[in-house]
This record gives structure tokens, C-alpha cells and sequence, in this order.
């Protein structure tokens, strides 16, 4: 199978089973693994001045991308042909996040549409950054459209591309990259110089997914070009407004504003001109989600034939 093929079989492979939840009780999952190695090398190299610090967020990078390319080399080569390619698929179905990405935003949309704003506040602070003690509704549904939104391209678009790009290692530096941007990517006094690097990274592999993630969520809801193209350079981010602007146009509401974290306010760009969105446009974007999923798959499967 070329890379195309072997893709859309773990796109399928990814959403038709997940990752098993024995398996992550037995074992953890890939990226908890990845994140305990950031941890642990951050306590040991995050001191010093400014300078050290950014120096040794690069070395951070090099060892990640030196070790999540060399086990994803090393699975490739080891599985040959044959029945081994399910090892590599098996694999391969850990970096990605249909599946688990939909069931972390319904698991917001049940509690929300049953008007249980309590429990809907717990599971939207299981995806996101921000505090989300005192949302009411639609920050709630804002909250759960815009991780969505943007993890769409994180956690689907952007591995399956890079595995198109570099196969099994392409897809695992992939999401190193993109773990270590979320663990010490940050802007703070501590991560500001020690993540600038992996920032940096996670902005250059993610610069083509989020814009074809855009795209899809575009194709997908029917509409919310216009707003993508006229809104998206607004994002703090230059990748996460693209599919964020992309989903509030093709629902009709207005994504961003004010937000808290860890008791700071802080405003950010609003995406979209419509009104505030409700418990009935997360459901709605789960359904456009799920559409452009499917649009993926097919452009997957063009690659499958091209190559």
C-alpha cells in the first residue's frame, strides 16, 4: 500500500475503534508518554537567564523530534510488509483524534442540552485551557465550538498531512511538536523563552493544516469562507483562527471574547458577526465536524490514487 491508502485505513481504523481504553489502562497512551518526557526534561533545563533557557527549549525540540522520528522509523522498518503493517496502523491510529475529539465535545453537548450547566462546565474543562467555573451557556458552547474547531486541525488535520509528508515518523514528530507547544508553548514568565522554540515549530508544521482544515470546515458547514478569509488573521494564533473563523461562519455565530485563565482576564478576537452561539450550534458543529471528517477521507483518497 502507498502512504495514501495506508492512511485512509487508519483514518478509518482511528474512528471506527479509537484508542482502546484497556490498552491506555494498561499502558497510558503515546502522548502521555511524550508529555512526561517534556515534563521531566523541562524541571531539569527550564533555569538560568534568558538565553540558557531558550538554548535548552531548542535541545528540547531536538530530542523530541530525534526520538518520535526514530520510533516511528524504527516501527516502519521492523513491520515490513504483510500483516505487520497493523502494528504500524495500530500505531499510527494513537496520533490522531477523531474519535476521542468527538466524544470529549458530545460529552459537553449532553450535560449542556439537558440544562445541566454544572457538569456541562466539568467536561468543557476537560478540553480547555481556560476557567470554567463560572461560564454560563453559550461560553460553555463557545468554549467546547472553538477546541472543536481548532483541535480539529491539531489532532486530525495536521497528523494525517504530515503522515502523507513523512509517513509514521512524519506523523509521530507531528504530534511531539504539537505536545510540547501545548505543555510549554506558553507566553508566561516561565515558558516564555524555554517554549519559544517549540512554539515556533508547532506554528511551521501546522501552517498548511490549518488552513486546509479551514477549508474542509468550510465545505463542510456549507459556508464561513468569507468570514475564514476576513477573520482569521484576528487570531492571536497565525494557525488556530483559520478553522476557529472557518466554524463560526458556517454556524452563523461569533466565536472569542473575553476569557479567563487562572483568574486573568484576557480578551480575545472575535471571530464571526453572527450572535452568541447556544447548546443547538454545538450540536451543530459536532454534525459539521463529523462532515469534515468525511471530506478528509476523500482527500486522502485522492492522494491514495495520485501516488
Amino acid at each position: 500500500m502507498n502512504r495514501g491508502e495506508l492512511l485512509l485505513v487508519v483514518l478509518v481504523a482511528e474512528a471506527a475503534l479509537g484508542y482502546p481504553a484497556w490498552l491506555f489502562a494498561a499502558v497510558g497512551h503515546p502522548v502521555s508518554w511524550v508529555g512526561a518526557l517534556i515534563g521531566g526534561l523541562e524541571r531539569r533545563w527550564n533555569a538560568g537567564g534568558a538565553g540558557r533557557r531558550r538554548a535548552f527549549g531548542m535541545l528540547l525540540l531536538v530530542v523530541l523530534v530525534g526520538v518520535a522520528g526514530g520510533a516511528g522509523w524504527a516501527v516502519t522498518f521492523l513491520v515490513g510488509e504483510g500483516w505487520g503493517v497493523a502494528l504500524l496502523v495500530l500505531v499510527a491510529t494513537a496520533g490522531l483524534a477523531q474519535r476521542s475529539l468527538y466524544d470529549h465535545v458530545a460529552a459537553v453537548a449532553r450535560p449542556l442540552g439537558a440544562g445541566d450547566l454544572v457538569a456541562a462546565r466539568v467536561a468543557v474543562g476537560a478540553i480547555v485551557g481556560r476557567d470554567t467555573g463560572a461560564l454560563d451557556e453559550s461560553r460553555v458552547a463557545v468554549a467546547a465550538i472553538e477546541s472543536l474547531a481548532e483541535s480539529f486541525c491539531d489532532g486530525v488535520v495536521g497528523p494525517a498531512l504530515w503522515f502523507l509528508v513523512g509517513g509514521l515518523p512524519g506523523l509521530l514528530i507531528c504530534k511531539a511538536i504539537n505536545t510540547a507547544d501545548s505543555i510549554v508553548g506558553h507566553r508566561d514568565a516561565r515558558h516564555g523563552d524555554f517554549g519559544w522554540a517549540a512554539a515556533r515549530a508547532d506554528d511551521l508544521v501546522m501552517w498548511v493544516p490549518a488552513r486546509v482544515a479551514g477549508l474542509l470546515v468550510a465545505a463542510a458547514g456549507g459556508g464561513g469562507l468569507r468570514v475564514m478569509w476576513r477573520d482569521a488573521g484576528k487570531h492571536a494564533s497565525p494557525n488556530g483562527g483559520w478553522p476557529e473563523a472557518a466554524m463560526a461562519g458556517a454556524l452563523g455565530v461569533r466565536l472569542g471574547g473575553a476569557v479567563s485563565y487562572d483568574g486573568e482576564l484576557a480578551q480575545r478576537a472575535v471571530l464571526g458577526d453572527g450572535r452568541a452561539p447556544g447548546v443547538a450550534d454545538l450540536a451543530r458543529g459536532l454534525r459539521i465536524y463529523v462532515r469534515a471528517c468525511g471530506l478528509l477521507w476523500v482527500v486522502v483518497g485522492g492522494a491514495a490514487w495520485l501516488l
